[in-house]
């Protein structure tokens, strides 16, 4: 079965992909290409010798589809208290889609990303502790990621409004040309300090564009409000 999302208002729109609602299930969301970026659009973007990859790797969800499976293999079920989970493929009208975990809070509503939290709120002394938990668990499960951005990490938020987790939603996977098999669990320990303290940076970058009320841009902003939860 196809699924229809083309007339349904994505909630969030990255770099190379539109995310919706699942039509069928408020749990989850689905990833698809922007019709305004064909795969050779991507690869012209890009400067030599990146240019010179075959179409298929500038494919965003098939690599976070092998990426995720990869993840799932090495690290199991922890990786999920980080991660939002991935449920591999659906056919949609608008091409194929990959189905992720849709992050919610305990009301219903989608998690806002840390980035739109942090501009809204400030860096809160309860997002400060939320941060650190999460940098402890990637730093301790040496999950292989590309950089750490604040519009990748959502706030999950309990009832009573309080922070209950971070969540990475997108950039995970080792930038190296080389299978992760052929290194040690303390090669991706390393790394994940370093991805961690870059995020922290980043963390500081948009508290000075925020004292300053420059516009941080609309990465990670939610495109619209008052999602039906399905409740």
């Amino acid at each position: 079965m196809t699924l229809k999302v083309s007339e349904i208002q994505p909630f969030a729109r990255g770099g190379n992909r539109l995310c919706f609602v699942h039509p069928e299930d408020t749990g989850r969301c689905i990833k698809v290409r922007r019709p305004d970026f064909t795969l050779e659009d991507l690869r012209r973007k890009k400067g030599f010798p990146k240019n010179l990859k075959p179409l298929s790797s500038f494919d965003d969800n098939a690599e976070e589809y092998k990426v995720m499976t990869a993840l799932h293999k090495r690290l199991g079920e922890p990786l999920y208290q980080l991660v939002s989970r991935c449920f591999g493929f659906e056919e949609t009208d608008m091409g194929k889609g990959l189905v992720s975990e849709l992050i919610r809070d305990e009301a219903g509503s989608v998690s806002h990303t840390l980035k739109q939290v942090i501009w809204d709120e400030g860096y809160t002394e309860e997002c400060q502790r939320a941060v650190g938990e999460f940098i402890a668990g990637w730093n301790a499960l040496g999950v292989p990621s590309r950089d750490l951005l604040v519009h990748n990490i959502v706030v999950q938020r309990c009832l009573d409004g309080s922070i209950q987790r971070l969540v990475v939603i997108d950039g995970l996977g080792s930038s190296s040309i080389l299978p992760d098999f052929l290194f040690p669990q303390s090669y991706f320990i390393k790394k994940a300090h370093r991805k961690t303290e870059n995020l922290r940076e980043r963390i500081n970058i948009l508290l000075a564009a925020r004292a300053k009320g420059e516009f941080p841009g609309t990465h990670g902003l939610l495109m619209h409000e008052g999602i039906q939860t399905g409740k």
